[in-house]
């Protein structure tokens, strides 16, 4: 039984997905659009969304929680000057699922994420 266990496994071990969820986050920031299966797409949008509120904060502890999640000092930095900022007057929903429609190879449903 799964009682109150959420979240997709996607198909890959606990290592692997974690790396996954971090590695979409990274490419959102970097290229503000990324495209990508529907399932991962609505697994990554609060992890970034997490991400952008920590990025709006500005504190160094938000900023030390991101860069143990992301790895990456160039995209932590561009989250607290560049993404963070730009979201201050928002409440929440930084980022939007647009569907695009099957792939060719397989029929997977596909998803465009982007920031708002």
């Amino acid at each position: 039984m799964r009682h109150r266990l959420t979240g997709r496994r996607l198909s890959r071990p606990t290592g692997h997905r974690t790396a996954l969820y971090k590695n979409l986050v990274r490419d959102l920031f970097l290229y503000e659009k990324i495209v990508t299966t529907e399932a991962k797409a609505k697994e990554a949008r609060p992890l970034a969304e997490k991400m952008i509120t920590w990025g709006k904060q500005g504190t160094l502890h938000a900023r030390r929680q991101t860069l143990a999640f992301l790895g990456d000092k160039d995209v932590v930095d561009k989250v607290f000057t560049e993404i963070g900022p730009r979201y201050t007057e928002r409440a929440g929903g930084y980022t939007r699922i647009v569907k695009l429609g099957p792939r060719i190879g397989d029929g997977a449903s596909m998803a465009q994420l982007e920031l708002v």
